[in-house]
């Protein structure tokens, strides 16, 4: 396992030759640069460091878990969209593979960060999509007659949760959307429930592809 600098370095080098982004120099990770270059996974360029081709692919890990941490953060854990970039940034060197793999299955292997950068795709998203499998999205964007399975509900609100709770709406259920029009009415079981729109944004499905939004099946 790399340790954090040698990580943050590899990200630095990775975001400056791939996403062109102007980065300031931090001291631990200036430090951490000639020692990537003993370890094979930079080369000196000029004044500089460029990545090797094993340091660009450690380089892109560290960035698809850092975004992958940011998405958690705002989209399961509710953080506030200022928080989320250096907490996502403490994160990504705690996320192994195995867990990295699990997150971004459960966000539905999303392709932005909360801040518009792209997620880098790993072997579950390349898997999903020649499945046919599409993103993770909330019950009101759903197509009647589709099926999926709830995989999280986006809320801390007490209430809120409580009433879920009660129609069944848990996490690993099935759920048909039957219309959407004005209210959101959808199958759970063999019992047929309704909610309104903030209710139905926070409820978020697994959508079978046959009936993913989107899907034109």
């Amino acid at each position: 396992m790399l340790n954090c600098n040698i990580e943050e370095a590899l990200e630095y080098l990775y975001l400056i030759e791939n996403e062109n982004e102007i980065l300031a120099l931090e001291p631990d990770v200036a430090q951490a640069l000639p020692k990537c270059a003993e370890m094979g996974l930079a080369s000196p360029d000029g004044n500089s460091f460029r990545l090797t081709e094993k340091g660009r692919l450690v380089g892109r890990d560290v960035v698809r878990r850092h975004r992958l941490a940011e998405c958690l953060l705002q989209n399961v854990l509710e953080h506030e969209a200022q928080d989320v970039r250096s907490e996502g940034c403490q994160f990504e060197h705690v996320i192994q593979s195995a867990l990295e793999e699990r997150i971004c299955i459960l966000l539905g292997h999303p392709q932005t960060c909360p801040h518009g950068k792209p997620v880098p795709p790993g072997e579950c998203c390349r898997k999903a999509r020649a499945d046919g499998i599409l993103e993770i999205r909330p019950l009101c964007d759903g197509k009647p007659g589709t099926e999926g399975t709830v995989v999280y509900l986006a809320t801390r609100n007490s209430r809120e949760v409580q009433k879920m709770m009660a129609m069944g709406i848990l996490p690993g259920a099935s759920i048909k959307l039957i219309q959407s029009f004005p209210s959101y009415v959808f199958k759970i079981g063999h019992s047929h429930f309704a909610v309104d729109r903030p209710l139905a944004e926070v409820i978020y499905v697994h959508w079978k592809h046959a009936g993913s939004p989107g899907s034109s099946a």
